[in-house]
């Protein structure tokens, strides 16, 4: 199991890199955004090129953070159910999300997406709009994402088996909204009283 928990820690610290440096992404789209509308605002022209290449970025940002957002455990989740079992319940639903759920989704969509994006890339597929973009590296950001996703989902099954058989502490123990809110107006309250 040590050699399962450390390729865990690789493609973690691997995709957490990725996660942190994808962010500039959504700077770089908002950036292009408005260098667009300012210089169609301001000289009257505009370029479809600039509008797809902030769609482009935008996608790219969501597409390869999907990973980061699951290693840090920030999915979305119905707290409500979730928040009412030990944290030992909430482990093995984890775990049957990742297995029946997860996994086999992302083994589908890569499934998918070889051969469409394969068959974009050799066709030198172009946008249908005048003065757009290849299509070719939007699409396989869809495959790369899905990869990345699926290696998280592996991590977090090598994980979540880890936790469950003793063999390593949780690294994201759960703190349900309600503790969160009394645990955040507690600290406010010491900040109050200094």
């Amino acid at each position: 199991m040590a050699g399962l928990i450390a390729l865990s820690r690789l493609i973690d610290r691997v995709n957490s890199l990725i996660g942190r440096w994808v962010s500039w992404m959504i700077l770089a789209a908002v950036l292009v955004s408005a260098g667009n509308a300012v210089i169609r605002k301001v000289f009257s022209m505009s370029s479809n090129a600039w509008l797809e290449l902030q769609w482009y970025l935008f996608g790219a940002a969501f597409l390869l953070a999907a990973a980061y957002t699951l290693r840090e455990n920030e999915h979305i989740r119905v707290d409500i159910v979730y928040g009412m079992f030990s944290r030992r319940t909430q482990h093995w639903i984890d775990l049957f999300g990742h297995v029946v759920f997860l996994m086999p989704f992302v083994l589908l969509m890569i499934f998918y997406l070889v051969p469409y994006v394969g068959l974009s890339y050799r066709s030198g597929e172009m946008s249908n709009n005048a003065g757009g973009l290849i299509l070719w590296p939007a699409k396989s950001l869809l495959l790369v994402g899905f990869v990345l996703l699926g290696v998280q989902g592996i991590s977090e099954i090598i994980k979540k088996i880890a936790i469950l058989r003793g063999d390593m502490e949780d690294p994201n123990p759960f703190v349900s909204a309600h503790e969160m809110v009394e645990m955040e107006a507690e600290t406010l309250a010491k900040e109050i009283r200094q």
